[in-house]
């Protein structure tokens, strides 16, 4: 894998160029010499965040279950006078 960079107007002048090269590693874009952007593949970016599954295949929970609906009680007044006596 290999890194390249680019400054941020050599990234707007020739965008090609820096998607081919996201193709061998990240391409850091950087501004004012300052790396401020990673381009990246969608492979790699799906490699690197875990694939973006769903919060039920998150959970572990077996499929059908996202149309299960959670009914929440209502919040009860916790908040009681204080006993200063």
């Amino acid at each position: 894998m290999s890194v390249s960079t680019f400054s941020s107007r050599e990234f707007n002048q020739d965008t090609g160029r820096a998607k081919a090269a996201a193709h061998r590693g990240p391409v850091f874009i950087t501004d004012r010499g300052r790396p401020a952007h990673v381009l990246l593949t969608f492979e790699d970016y799906e490699r690197l965040s875990g694939g973006g599954g769903s919060i039920v295949d998150l959970l572990g929970l077996p499929p059908g279950v996202e149309d299960v609906e959670l009914e929440v009680p209502p919040m009860r007044d916790l908040a009681r006078p204080a006993d200063l006596g």
